[in-house]
Order: C-alpha cells, then sequence, then structure tokens
C-alpha cells in the first residue's frame, strides 16, 4: 500500500478500548484525521459517549459493545466494521490490569488479563487479516507496555499483566511477518508511564509524563507515516518524569 500524507482519510478503522483513556484519545485522533472509526469497548454506555462525541465533532464514528476477548463479540465487530467498508486500520488498546501478589493471583485473574489483554489482540487481529488481505492491505497498532519489555523496571503485583504485554509483542512480531506478503503491517507500541487509570492502578505515586492525546496523536502518525519497513517493531515510549 503506497504510503500518502493523510493515509486515514476515507478509511474504516477499528479500535478496542476505546470507551477510555488511549483507547478513547486515539479513536478520537484518528477520527479527526478523517477515518470512520469503529469504537468497541464492553461498556455500552462509553462506546456510545465517545461515538456522539466524535460525531459533534464533525467525525464519523459507529460504536460496538464487544468483550475483546470472546471470538463471537470479535466476529460481531468486525462484521459490523465490514459494513461500513473494509476495515483497514486496527488499533488493538483493550487492557485490564489487576493488581495482586504473585502467590495471591488467583487463576480467575490470571485467566481473565490474558483473555483480555492476549487473547482478544489475536482474535481482533484474527478477524482483521483477510479483510485486510483482501482490501488490499493493512495497517495495525498493537498497544503493549514497558511492563512486556526485556529489562525494565517492573512493579510488584502485576505478573499477569507483564506477561501478557510480553505476548502482545510476540503476536506483533509473528503479524508482521506473515502481513508482509498481503501489505499487511504491524507495530507495537509500549507506552510507560501514561495518565490513566490504569497507571494510577499499578503504582499511584509514579507521576505520567504522557497523556492519552500524545499516545493518540503517535498512533495517528505511525499509521499515516511511512511504517510498512518497520513493521514488527516495538516502539518504547519512556517516561522522562
Amino acid at each position: 500500500m503506497a504510503d500518502s500524507p493523510n493515509w486515514l482519510s476515507g478509511r474504516v478503522a477499528v479500535i478496542t478500548g476505546a470507551g477510555k483513556g488511549i483507547g478513547r484519545a486515539t479513536a478520537e485522533a484518528i477520527a479527526q484525521a478523517g477515518a470512520h472509526v469503529v469504537v468497541a469497548a464492553r461498556t455500552a454506555r462509553q462506546v456510545e459517549d465517545v461515538a456522539a462525541s466524535i460525531r459533534k465533532g464533525g467525525g464519523a464514528a459507529t460504536p460496538v459493545t464487544a468483550d475483546v476477548g470472546r471470538a463471537a463479540d470479535v466476529e460481531r465487530l468486525f462484521q459490523l466494521a465490514a459494513r461500513v467498508g473494509p476495515p483497514t486500520a486496527l488499533v488493538c488498546a483493550a487492557a485490564v490490569l489487576h493488581k495482586v501478589a504473585f502467590d495471591k493471583t488467583s487463576q480467575k485473574t490470571w485467566d481473565e488479563t490474558i483473555r483480555i489483554n492476549l487473547t482478544g489482540a489475536f482474535l481482533c487481529c484474527r478477524q482483521a487479516f483477510p479483510l485486510m488481505r483482501d482490501a488490499g492491505g493493512g495497517r495495525i497498532v498493537n498497544l503493549a507496555s514497558l511492563s512486556g519489555i526485556y529489562a525494565t523496571e517492573k512493579f510488584p503485583g502485576l505478573a499477569a499483566y507483564n506477561v501478557s504485554k510480553y505476548g502482545v509483542v510476540g503476536l506483533t512480531e509473528a503479524l508482521a511477518v506473515e502481513g508482509r506478503p498481503y501489505g499487511i503491517s504491524a507495530i507495537c507500541l509500549s507506552p510507560g508511564a501514561v495518565d490513566t487509570e490504569m497507571l494510577r492502578r499499578a503504582n499511584p505515586r509514579l507521576r505520567a509524563s504522557l497523556t492519552p492525546a500524545q499516545v493518540g496523536a503517535l498512533i495517528v502518525s505511525l499509521l499515516q507515516g511511512p511504517v510498512v519497513p518497520a513493521s514488527g517493531a516495538n516502539i518504547p515510549l519512556f517516561s522522562n518524569a
């Protein structure tokens, strides 16, 4: 797919975790770039509010309530997106974080974290892949975390979250390899301290050095720019706090 200064204009973009935080900011930024955004999250009120806000600002948005960790929900999400047009941009930002000591981590907590953070990204990418291939290509941005990068400082109580984000990095690398023949690129973004509810749960004493809007703007620049040669890369956003 040829790069252009406004690659997103007129395209259909699916954004998960779009009810708040980075997901919402990204959906708003992508809509401002001219794409029709399909905003997905588990809470209907949140996605409807995001979609209404985007429409009020002159953008185009379709809200979809979906749990990305459930295959049936993800299939329905992409069926609805395809009615708007072929979804050629995908941002996987849905995630949960439970802070609990390792020896107190229940299997339920472990399973939910992996199901939403890692399996959810897999299910969305798997649904998007053939649609992008048939459309001649597409671009995927997966949200991981500094928690999923080797040799970065880890916080106690986040074993399940950290492991899930390591997996997202590996998933993105696999997507880049298999998507290359079809013009499908995949980039992983690993933010550090972003001003979100999740950061406050992870470490309430850590001062945020990034806002969700800044991360959303960066994602737009990645989708708009000459990202194809960098497909498979993981981009860490280190805190300067």
